[in-house]
């Protein structure tokens, strides 16, 4: 399963407003939310933010993945912001995140988390996909891109 079989374009927002991450990550969780893919928002939230403070998830090149199994999640969830501006998230570089994808799954699952979290990170070490989502004008424009990631 990849992050292109995933995600949908209405789980994707090329506009992120938040002001730092924890903003940022209740904005994407909205997204699913908003879908009607979470039982519980606060539950959720709660463990995404427990997991921020026990280590940033902000890694390398712009990227940041929030993640947490949650009793909230039915399923692998995902979706994703991008941040033209940047987002202060603690990444390892000491650089903003500008891309960032929120995961939540199962408490009771974790091969396809941590298939996914590996497949993000692998996509994103040569620098082209932050690039290549830089330019992208839509939604639908990051969601094609989204499609060839293996």
């Amino acid at each position: 399963m990849t992050i292109g079989e995933l995600i949908t374009e209405d789980l994707i927002t090329d506009s992120l407003q938040g002001e730092n991450k924890f903003d940022v990550i209740a904005e994407l969780l909205d997204l699913l939310v908003k879908k009607g893919l979470v039982k519980d928002r606060d539950t959720a939230y709660q463990d995404l933010v427990e997991r921020e403070h026990y280590l940033s998830t902000g890694l390398e090149n712009g990227l940041a993945v929030p993640h947490a199994k949650t009793s909230a999640a039915n399923q692998l969830l995902i979706s994703f912001g991008l941040s033209r501006r940047g987002v202060e998230f603690d990444s390892l570089d000491g650089k903003p995140a500008h891309f960032i994808f929120l995961v939540l799954s199962p408490r009771d699952t974790s091969g396809p988390h941590i298939k996914i979290l590996a497949q993000i990170t692998r996509n994103f070490r040569n620098g082209e996909v932050g690039k290549k989502l830089l330019e992208a004008k839509s939604p639908k424009e990051i969601l094609e891109i989204f499609k060839t990631f293996k």
